[in-house]
């Protein structure tokens, strides 16, 4: 345990950390920025003379739940917790399922592709996240369960009708498997994955089959095409960003331009989800 180090980051990180950030009054009489040391306290659900006593370097070993409710109390992002936790020799606290919480900063990200479909991804392949573009081209995501939205659950053992098809779906699956076994040596306690892949063996003998091979490396899906009932056949590129930090990727399908499919995709980012296939 750093002692020293430990109380200079607690201290840093309290004074970037203004009162409207968690919802406290700013109050008048404020003689250093950020928050009292009583405030984080309170927040954190520990006493103050303990605080203190973290902040002059003079406490004892902090337990996983002080640290976690200090974490919480100041902000911190998923950085700055697991160098919290490694200051104080304690080992931070793995996540029993992969982060669906998707930053801001990746939203906005996605707003900000108007000529491109995007979606984030979860490590377990839930859509937790998804463009205007990408509604157009796909589907309007926000009306499915969960369930619904696991793309790994829908190569195998979906049989709905759905506003689009994957034509070419095929090196998705096998990659995607892939990435499952990967995903579950990740988060091997967690519940829903245990759940998904209970459900894909036994509901899909293609899947079990490609579960069985225990392949690791995935294949980059470079290419994918869509049947779309309005604009007919869509081919677009597929890049996936990774967020190592969050364990998400995000898809960005782009056609080429001045190509048939560049064209489909302005359209359906004009009309949107509307079918205009179907009589008024």
């Amino acid at each position: 345990m750093d002692k020293a180090e430990l109380a200079a980051f607690l201290r840093s990180r309290r004074e970037r950390v203004t009162p409207s950030d968690v919802g406290l009054p700013a109050g008048r009489r404020r003689r250093t920025p950020g928050l009292r040391r009583e405030e984080v306290a309170q927040l954190a659900y520990i006493s103050t003379e303990y605080y203190t006593r973290l902040e002059q370097a003079r406490a004892p070993h902090p337990s996983s739940e002080v640290l976690a409710g200090l974490a919480r109390a100041l902000r911190m992002t998923d950085a700055e917790r697991n160098y919290l936790h490694h200051l104080a020799g304690v080992p931070p606290v793995r996540p029993i399922g992969p982060p669906r919480e998707v930053r801001q900063s990746i939203l906005d990200l996605l707003d900000r592709l108007p000529n491109a479909a995007a979606i984030v991804l979860s490590a377990s392949y839930e859509v937790i996240a998804w463009n205007h573009l990408a509604t157009a081209l796909m589907e309007d995501f926000s009306v499915r369960s969960r369930r619904d939205r696991n793309l790994i659950r829908r190569a195998f053992l979906d049989n709905q009708q759905h506003v689009y098809s994957v034509v070419d779906g095929r090196r998705f699956a096998r990659s995607s498997v892939n990435q499952l076994r990967a995903t579950a040596a990740r988060y091997p306690d967690d519940p829903e994955i245990k759940e998904l892949i209970a459900d894909l063996l036994a509901g899909s003998t293609a899947f079990a089959e490609l579960w069985e091979a225990r392949e690791i490396a995935a294949e980059p899906t470079l290419c994918k095409s869509f049947q779309h009932p309005v604009v007919g056949l869509v081919t677009v590129n597929c890049d996936a960003l990774a967020i190592p930090d969050c364990d998400q990727q995000v898809i960005i399908y782009t056609a080429t331009p001045g190509s048939p499919s560049e064209e489909a995709l302005q359209l359906l980012s004009v009309v949107g989800t509307q079918r205009l296939d179907l009589p008024g």
